[in-house]
């Protein structure tokens, strides 16, 4: 199981079936795939009633470069509209196909009107094609189903100033009018980030990106009236306040506009009358040391009032509130939480996804609007969905996973029945492979006695009698769930693998401040990057130390970005618990962190600094730091300075302290993913640190 095999051009686990979009009618889902397990995804769909699979679209070969088609809608006639490569296309019934809007660029958000007659979306500004992301800027426009001209859009919303763009929009219910959200980063300092690369050049990468105290993005509501092309912008008492989501009641007469303040404490709901401007606060909530802005809104049926979701009462659920200022109705209710939640107007129903079945689970609910008996949707199998429901909400297309199951799209109806899976991603020689056990245990903090779960990777041939090395990582929050390789954002599903065969168990933990437990695990986090959270990671090699699982002299500790600064911390703080650390772009200086991670550490000011942030910055605790540290870093980082690596790097050399660093030439944040040659790389070096110092072939362990 080496890690060239599980990071190969041909993915062993296949291609993950992304983008599902339901046709108006909900008879058919289109989807984005590759069955060959290349990166290129090309257009499919589904239809549940016959259970015919087919591909629409073949644009790309297996040496086609880049990840393909990026987006598709689909209307009842079977046309789509897809984004390729920023650009928009269209493929009619018949099955032919051509670009249209030529003369756009960096084109997303595609999303088609309720009654399918017209398309909206975002288009304009820079492409970062090594980071996959649109930069900056950004107009709306719509554009006629039915239109057969090119150019066929008009323009609703935009801005000459690419630091200005539409960051989310959404339409009334009756397609009359489209709410959007204006973001301003004129305010933000421009910062030059210096790096060489490609093949030593000198390079600049300028980037709006303000610290902790500086001008934030501003945030604005607004509404067009399709009828009129006419625009009205609601500003709040405070701009620089972020908002989560918009919506509009069925006839665009209404307006909520649901946002918080920049450290997440105070959480407003404001209502708007589209027709006048008048603005009145609706909802609002105030609780000193809140860490998760985890809060969402939508109509409730009939337009009466709003369904919110908030953990107000301790855990995320949610309330009926019918118009502003009344008391909220309770409408789920346990120690679990939610996580999304959508409303089905027609039939009265909220469906949500939530952990009640188990902490580490995403499974699919519902429960009547007007409260009641909370109903199981999801089939009974554990893992993760991630629902898209048929406008009906007849059906749902889930991107599902568990622990043993690479992410796959399957279909289910919502009265009842099996789910079909429609895609089988991973290669044959997947089944030949020996994968590791995944198990999860239960045990208390040493410090507060909090309940905390763990995820396991265990050797495929575990031997009870042994002690084995013990890898935690690579840690961050919301690091649990019973889904393949545990968390989507990091690709280390298969270095979790690589580590297992040789002999490694590998950790997680569900730390302080992660999602599922509530209100008061989250608010553990207050003011305590570098504190709790790695006391939760002790506590985890602790207990299975406990158990006669682990070799105490030899556990090691990794993680990126977040999970760098544990890492670092942990080190630091924990000398007796680790005996090697690996830090991949280590955020080591919360001064430069982004400022809406003052939800954890705090503002920049107050009687209680700089000592504050000095106790969050393992800038300023690497001096404890004795056993090796491996640091690795992309030179072009936006997110996490590069200098501030340097800064740390003159520490550790000051203090003799054994380390190495790991510099990837114009690498970004996502040096993992940035491309295979560069992941397959990373991790071999990865692999050969922690075996110089852990020794898994050593005697008990496995050899």
């Amino acid at each position: 199981m080496s890690i060239d095999n599980l990071y190969r051009t041909q993915s062993l686990v296949g291609t993950t079936p992304e983008g599902f979009a339901w046709s108006p009618d909900g008879s058919r889902v289109a989807f984005l795939w590759n069955e060959e397990g290349y990166p290129f995804r090309d257009v499919w769909v589904f239809d549940p009633v016959t259970g015919d699979k087919a591909r629409l679209t073949h644009l790309g070969s297996a040496e086609a470069a880049g990840a393909g088609v990026s987006q598709v809608v689909m209307n009842d006639d079977g046309s789509i509209f897809y984004v390729l490569q920023g650009e928009l296309h269209h493929r009619d019934a018949s099955g032919e196909g051509r670009r249209i809007e030529s003369d756009k660029g960096a084109i997303r958000q595609l999303t088609l009107s309720p009654d399918g007659r017209s398309l909206a979306y975002v288009s304009g500004g820079a492409i970062d094609s090594r980071a996959d992301r649109y930069l900056a800027g950004g107009g709306l426009w719509i554009r006629p189903v039915s239109a057969q001209a090119d150019i066929s859009s008009r323009h609703l919303v935009g801005y000459e100033d690419p630091k200005v763009y539409v960051e989310q929009f959404s339409y009334s219910g009756d397609g009359s009018h489209i709410a959007f959200v204006r973001a301003d980063n004129r305010p933000l300092p421009v910062r030059d980030i210096h790096y060489d690369a490609n093949g030593g050049q000198a390079q600049v990468s300028r980037v709006a990106r303000p610290f902790p105290g500086e001008p934030t993005t501003l945030f604005t509501a607004g509404v067009v009236d399709l009828s009129a092309s006419r625009v009205r912008y609601f500003e709040r008492p405070a701009d620089d306040h972020h908002i989560w989501d918009i919506g509009l009641n069925t006839d665009g007469s209404r307006l909520f506009i649901n946002s918080s303040d920049q450290l997440a404490d105070d959480h407003t709901i404001y209502m708007a009358d589209t027709a006048t401007g008048a603005l009145e606060i609706f909802y609002h909530e105030y609780d000193f040391g809140h860490t998760r802005p985890d809060w969402r809104a939508a109509w409730a049926p009939d337009d009466d009032g709003l369904i919110i979701l908030t953990d107000r009462d301790g855990y995320l659920h949610l309330y009926h509130q019918r118009a502003a200022g009344e008391p909220l109705k309770r409408l789920t209710d346990g120690e679990w939480e939610i996580e999304q939640f959508q409303v089905d107007r027609a039939n009265r129903q909220i469906y949500f996804t939530s952990n009640q079945s188990h902490l580490a689970e995403r499974q699919l609910y519902r429960v009547p609007a007007a409260g009641g008996l909370v109903e199981r949707v999801s089939p009974d199998r554990p893992g993760v969905h991630a629902p898209v429901f048929s406008p009906d909400h007849r059906r749902v297309a889930s991107f599902f996973s568990d622990d043993n199951t690479p992410p796959e799209l399957f279909v289910f109806d919502t009265r009842g029945g099996q789910a079909v899976q429609v895609t089988r991603s991973p290669r044959p020689d997947f089944d030949q492979f020996a994968w590791a056990d995944i198990r999860y245990v239960t045990f208390n903090s040493h410090v507060d006695g909090a309940r905390l779960l763990g995820r396991l990777t265990m050797p495929p041939n575990y031997d009870a009698s042994r002690r084995y090395p013990l890898i935690v990582g690579s840690v961050y929050s919301d690091a649990v769930k019973n889904q393949w390789g545990g968390r989507r954002a990091h690709p280390t599903w298969g270095l979790d693998q690589h580590l297992a065969a040789q002999g490694y168990i590998v950790l997680n933990v569900n730390i302080a401040g992660s999602w599922g437990q509530g209100r008061a695990h989250a608010k553990r986090m207050h003011h305590s990057y570098g504190t709790m959270d790695i006391d939760d990671l002790e506590s985890g090699v602790r207990h299975l130390v406990a158990q006669g699982m682990v070799d105490p002299a030899r556990v090691g500790i990794w993680g990126s970005s977040y999970g760098g600064l544990m890492t670092l911390m942990s080190l630091s703080k924990k000398p007796d618990v680790y005996a090697v650390g690996i830090a991949g772009a280590p955020a080591t200086n919360v001064w430069h962190a982004y400022p809406s991670q003052m939800w954890i550490m705090g503002p920049p000011d107050g009687e209680d600094m700089p000592a504050r942030y000095e106790a969050q910055s393992a800038l300023y605790q690497v001096q404890g730091i004795q056993d090796p540290v491996m640091i690795i870093h992309g030179t072009r980082d936006q997110v996490v300075l590069y200098a501030d690596t340097v800064a740390v790097v003159e520490k550790l050399i000051a203090a003799e302290t054994p380390h190495e660093v790991l510099t990837i030439p114009g690498g970004s944040h996502s040096w993992a993913t940035d491309n295979l040659a560069q992941t397959r790389y990373a991790f071999k070096k990865m692999v050969e640190f922690f075996n110089r110092a852990l020794r898994p072939d050593a005697d008990g362990g496995v050899k």
